[in-house]
């Protein structure tokens, strides 16, 4: 039976976080994920460099089947979906800003974000937070230091405690009840964020959310085997990983993912690619 193939990129393993997400949604699809682990992290890169990494990325899927690109990373969502979209000929899945179900839910009125600067300054992520933030404060927080700590697989390490602690004990006098994670790579810290932050401030994830964006997209691309499957628990679902680096820690964080999941990734490759420029 014939797949339809989704390709899913990052700046590094954080779109993992993703990948996770979409799999478990839609585990009859086939996926093609790539790190850009050379040239990570992208937050402090300009525009124009992000697109043009992403261009590269971009043609590199396309060239292996991929019928829909899911952009899982902030960042270079911020800095480059609307190139892309406008530039090729498949459907392109962008991490939307999740300020809008915090400020929707907030009762103190005051969240929390944090993410990276080039996320701060994309279009979508302005347009978000004027248009459903307008009467709750929001505490911007750029994360420098975490995209590294989680590409060297040091996401639940004291370091990375006392990182989380720097950025997140000034929003928390400032009364915030939902923190927003606006890096992919950040919800590996959800289990130490859960050990440092009070339980009654909620963690947003927007990775759920993009993932059934996904499902609604290939829905109107009317192609075979892309129905949601809720619970896909102990199911096996195809997957090629490239980087552009090295691939060790993204073998060690997919190993990862399937033994607190269940979700299992069939006939695993990893390959090192170098993307041409």
């Amino acid at each position: 039976m014939e797949r339809n193939v989704i390709g899913v990129f990052d700046s590094g393993v954080g779109g993992l976080t993703v990948l996770k997400e979409l799999v478990d949604l839609l585990p009859n699809c086939s996926y093609i994920y790539f790190a850009d682990t050379l040239n990570c992290p992208y937050g402090p890169k300009g525009s124009s460099e992000i697109i043009r990494l992403s261009k590269a990325i971009t043609e590199f899927l396309i060239n292996q089947g991929c019928s829909i690109i899911v952009v899982a990373c902030n960042t270079a969502t911020a800095a480059a979906i609307d190139y892309l979209r406008a530039h090729y000929p498949i459907p392109f899945v962008g991490m939307e800003p999740a300020v809008k179900p915090a400020a929707l839910a907030t009762k103190t009125k005051s969240i929390g974000v944090l993410a990276t600067k080039g996320t701060f300054k994309g279009r979508l992520y302005q347009e978000t937070t004027s248009k459903f933030a307008t009467n709750i404060n929001i505490w911007y927080q750029v994360g420098s230091g975490l995209v590294e700590l989680v590409e060297q697989g040091k996401f639940d390490t004291h370091e990375a405690k006392v990182l989380l602690r720097k950025y997140i004990d000034p929003m928390l006098e400032k009364n915030i009840d939902h923190l927003v994670l606006g890096c992919t790579h950040y919800p590996f810290f959800i289990p130490t964020l859960a050990d440092i932050i009070p339980k009654d401030i909620t963690i947003v994830n927007p990775a759920p959310s993009v993932a059934k964006q996904t499902a609604r997209v290939l829905a109107k691309m009317h192609l075979p085997n892309a129905k949601p499957a809720y619970n896909n628990n102990g199911k096996e679902t195809f997957v090629k990983f490239y980087s552009s680096g090295s691939t060790e820690t993204l073998q060690r964080l997919v190993n990862k993912i399937e033994q607190d999941t269940g979700i299992l990734f069939k006939n695993k490759i990893f390959n090192a690619h170098t993307l041409f420029l």
